[in-house]
């Protein structure tokens, strides 16, 4: 087996990337566990490595975060960071302070490449282009995941469908996805409500911002991840031709609409906050210009996780002190919400100030707490709920059991903002004007990022 402290600066296949993963678990059984969360449609594992001092099992009471890779084959350059992330991680974390605390206190799930088969078909060195882009189906993956604000058609693929199963069973505070085509880091929401396809036709390259609920939050993390980097908050364009972008980083629909996004799902459907990290400007740049990537980013990489401890944390418990599994949380004013964890654990990141969290489980008396965030430490907080009152003499009808317990109507599974009365007009995308726009989008896309 390689050694996995000498991973070189070199693109790495398939078969390559899976024995420097084997590897590495085997040379660091206390701080890895790999396993894979499917397969790509020609039979590729989708491995995932978990670095963490706990890292075969959930500790109570640490945050879940992840970063993705290749989610468009043609854009290498962020798989073969994850893999030197994975190998710092591991090498540093008898010596380093930093990465010891991050990795006691977290557990990072690295998915290096959700489209190996794209991978496998792009080209080193080619900087635009479609080629290897997509799946083997010919799919753009980060337009393949269900949408809030318009219905997305597109028949689900292996590696979407892999990736909605995973997130789906891990409660993950913090995310991000890495790409090539542009220096920025683009927040949520990556679609808007009232981009028309005569619009996306003639617009520019600076469209309408599309803001979530966390809009502050949001802009938080990608900043942080821009200033930690070499050259991305400078906010310089690639090229004479593209955008520049203020401080490294933009809002996604700012940049240009899409429908079907994945860090548009992970927020409205789960509560993760995930931003889009592009990194190179080049999409496959030659290999021995990864070592300077990695110089680069390597910073970012490492404190955008730890930014998973920032805001409020802590327990939902029934009055005997028992855990109460996917309460539903939403912090007032911020209509899109989270769940707890089977162990009544959750995590929210918030920027200091004062807030209201608002609890909700069934059978039980939801509940208004009020906290506030300050800079320096996370804010603990552990809320009991009180069970529904009995009403006596009153069977299963009307909303009560027959046991005579006040069963409150269901509360949804993720509380997701008021959909503007204007989206279900704009959601019908047909006709002619809707095939040039997704023609200009996908154009615009396969050389900008």
């Amino acid at each position: 087996m390689p050694d996995s402290q000498n991973l070189d600066f070199v693109y790495h296949d398939h078969e390559e990337l899976t024995r420097f993963l084997r590897a590495t678990s085997a040379r660091y059984p206390n701080l890895t566990a790999l396993y894979s969360i499917g397969k790509s449609i020609q039979g590729r594992d989708l491995w995932v490595m978990v670095v963490s001092s706990s890292p075969y099992e959930h500790m109570i009471g640490k945050p879940d975060v992840k970063y993705v890779g290749n989610i468009h084959g043609n854009e290498p350059v962020g798989r073969e960071m994850l893999l030197h992330l994975i190998q710092y991680f591991v090498s540093s974390y008898s010596s380093d302070q930093y990465v010891k605390w991050l990795l006691d206190n977290t557990r990072i799930h690295i998915l290096p490449t959700m489209n190996p088969d794209g991978y496998a078909v792009s080209k080193e060195g080619t900087c635009d282009g479609g080629q290897g882009r997509y799946n083997a189906r010919g799919f753009d993956l980060n337009r393949n995941f269900p949408d809030y604000f318009k219905q997305n058609n597109k028949r689900g693929q292996p590696e979407t469908d892999a990736v909605k199963d995973w997130i789906s069973k891990i409660q993950f505070v913090l995310s991000g996805s890495l790409h090539g085509g542009a220096l920025v880091a683009s927040y949520p929401y990556d679609n808007t409500p009232n981009s028309s396809p005569l619009g996306a036709v003639f617009q520019t390259y600076s469209a309408a911002p599309s803001l979530t609920p966390d809009d502050d939050v949001l802009k938080h993390l990608s900043l942080v991840y821009a200033r930690n980097h070499a050259k991305m908050s400078r906010g310089v364009a690639c090229k004479s031709a593209t955008p520049a972008f203020e401080n490294g980083i933009t809002n996604g629909a700012a940049w240009y609409p899409l429908t079907g996004g994945m860090q548009d799902y992970n927020y409205v459907w789960y509560g993760c906050m995930e931003i889009t990290l592009e990194i190179s400007c080049c999409k496959f740049p030659p290999a021995y210009e990864l070592k300077k990537y990695w110089e680069d980013n390597q910073l970012s990489l490492i404190k955008f996780l730890a930014e998973a401890h920032r805001g409020v944390q802590g327990f939902v418990f029934d009055p005997a002190g028992m855990p109460i599994e996917r309460a539903s949380i939403k912090i007032k004013g911020r209509d899109v919400g989270f769940q707890t964890t089977k162990y009544g654990e959750f995590w929210r990141i918030l920027l200091p100030g004062y807030y209201k969290a608002e609890v909700f489980a069934e059978s039980f008396a939801p509940r208004e707490v009020e906290f506030v965030i300050v800079e320096q430490h996370p804010t603990l907080l552990n809320v009991t709920l009180q069970p529904s009152k009995r009403i006596e003499g009153i069977g299963g009808i009307g909303g009560v059991s027959p046991g005579g317990m006040y069963r409150p109507i269901p509360v949804p599974q993720h509380y997701r903002p008021q959909m503007p009365p204007y989206a279900a007009a704009a959601s019908s995308d047909n006709g002619i004007f809707s095939t040039i726009s997704n023609g200009l989008n996908s154009l615009y896309s396969n050389i900008f990022g």
